[in-house]
């Protein structure tokens, strides 16, 4: 796993293009660099390197929603099979998915929301969104405001305590 330099410079060379193929990839639930990783890099480029914070979280948001929109899409046409085959394979995520089901089930769609600041689930609760059939429109609108707190958080502790990543 790469650590909080590479990620600099990976976005220092190919700049917002790397960052959206990246949170793509990280909503997508795909092992690799984690968003307590690439978020904080980011805002760290917002102070030292000329990154624009508002578009850095917008590319960041649009990116993770994409990505949210393909685990979306799974879940509705062939959720079930699928978490299970991943609780199959990867039996320590079988807790965060039932966690992520009670959500959905107790709080409706303000589970989406809730779920996008938890870790693990934030990501999972696509999936689990369209097994449960969430209407594609609450979907989206929850996904945004959950997405956006998380991202702007993450950034922006990169961008405030920048000092702390850099020695």
């Amino acid at each position: 796993m790469a650590d909080i330099n590479n990620i600099l410079q990976y976005i220092k060379q190919y700049g917002y293009i790397f960052l959206a193929i990246i949170v793509f990839l990280e909503y997508l639930n795909l092992p690799g660099l984690p968003a307590g990783i690439i978020m904080p890099a980011a805002g760290i480029l917002v102070k030292y390197d000329g990154l624009n914070f508002i578009y850095t979280l917008i590319i960041s948001v649009i990116s993770g929603l994409l990505g949210s929109f393909v685990l979306y899409a799974l879940g509705h046409y062939c959720g079930k099979p699928i978490l299970k085959k991943i609780q199959n394979k990867f039996p320590k995520l079988k807790k965060a998915i039932d966690k992520t089901y009670k959500y959905m089930d107790k709080y409706g769609n303000s589970g989406i929301l809730i779920a996008r600041v938890i870790p693990v689930a934030r990501t999972l609760i696509s999936l689990v969104a369209g097994t449960f059939n969430v209407g594609f429109v609450n979907f989206t609108l929850y996904s945004v405001i959950g997405i956006t707190i998380w991202n702007f958080a993450f950034i922006y502790a990169g961008y405030a305590f920048s000092y702390l990543f850099l020695k």
